[in-house]
């Protein structure tokens, strides 16, 4: 059994969205009750947040960016750039928790004390723009691990997976033109989803050309059509990149009973992708591999796509 460090704080839960947003505290509660009922949770190293050095947020994110989202949690404000973006006096706070707990959880499966690790941590992150908030998302979780992997740890080759229903426009952005990270997304395609972009001719850019891989899913499609892109791309692509560690963008709302998509990926399905994932971890990184909520709002089903995600992570 792996040594699979598990990130929980209830501060997360401190990040109020409103009564009616999707992307409430009610999600890292379903995610920790299928954990825990699925008889998981001492089987886990529970890891609780930390603050971050500002230095490795300001290595992804603008200064100027990080003081206004800051200032509008100060004064009150509900929202931050848009209207999809809610938040409270607590939220900058929550946020900062999010990316120290995450470097946190990076450090100790690049020490070697974790094998590997699941960060239920809020807000989300894949969709931060450098000096932009969107999508519900405010500090890139993701780019800032990706970041601090390759300063602290001198990494060459970090494998980014994305399996958000949503393309992660801000992690794609931010390493466009850096070879040293591959970003890899499976997602609805942009036609047809938020933020509409992540089509198959994104690719990169100057030095980064090649180093970024888009396959749109259309709506209806589910675990055969990621089965076959599973197969027939992602191994090869990861084959020849050779990852040193994997960090997974995890989103559950391609879940067929999710209504942020038109997605149809099964409970079952979802297990078949991180499998795959985490056989690329085993294969080129050592088995080195930090998965980081991202979306996911089907109360229902995030207990049961908790509980199997996890279990991969323990059980190789």
């Amino acid at each position: 059994m792996k040594r699979t460090g598990y990130l929980h704080d209830d501060r997360y839960l401190l990040h109020d969205t409103g009564d009616y947003h999707p992307e409430m505290p009610d999600r890292l509660k379903a995610i920790h009750t299928g954990i825990s009922q699925g008889g998981l949770l001492d089987k886990l190293v529970t890891l609780k947040a930390v603050m971050p050095d500002f230095k490795y947020i300001e290595a992804v994110h603008d200064r100027d960016y990080i003081s206004r989202f800051e200032g509008a949690c100060m004064s009150g404000r509900t929202s931050f750039l848009h209207p999809d973006n809610q938040m409270c006096f607590d939220t900058f706070n929550a946020a900062l928790l999010a990316v120290g707990g995450i470097l946190e959880a990076a450090r100790q499966v690049m020490s070697g004390e974790l094998d590997n690790a699941f960060c239920a941590v809020r807000p989300p992150g894949h969709h931060a723009e450098v000096a932009e908030a969107m999508g519900f998302c405010y500090f890139n979780n993701v780019a800032i691990a990706a970041r601090y992997l390759i300063s602290q740890w001198n990494l060459e080759r970090v494998g980014i997976v994305d399996f958000d229903v949503h393309h992660g426009n801000g992690t794609q952005h931010i390493f466009e033109d850096d070879p040293r990270v591959f970003y890899y997304s499976l997602h609805e395609h942009p036609s047809f989803a938020f933020p509409g972009t992540g089509r198959t001719f994104e690719e990169g850019r100057g030095k980064g050309m090649g180093f970024t891989r888009n396959l749109p899913i259309l709506p209806g499609q589910g675990d055969s059509d990621y089965q076959t892109h599973m197969l027939e791309d992602f191994i090869p692509t990861f084959d020849s990149f050779k990852p040193e560690v994997i960090l997974v963008s995890t989103g559950f709302d391609a879940h067929e009973d999710d209504d942020m998509s038109g997605v149809s990926l099964t409970t079952a399905g979802y297990s078949m992708v991180m499998a795959h994932i985490m056989n690329s971890a085993e294969r080129h990184a050592r088995g080195r591999l930090i998965s980081v909520l991202e979306g996911g709002y089907c109360l229902a089903r995030l207990p049961e796509l908790a509980r199997d995600h996890v279990s991969i992570l323990l059980n190789g």
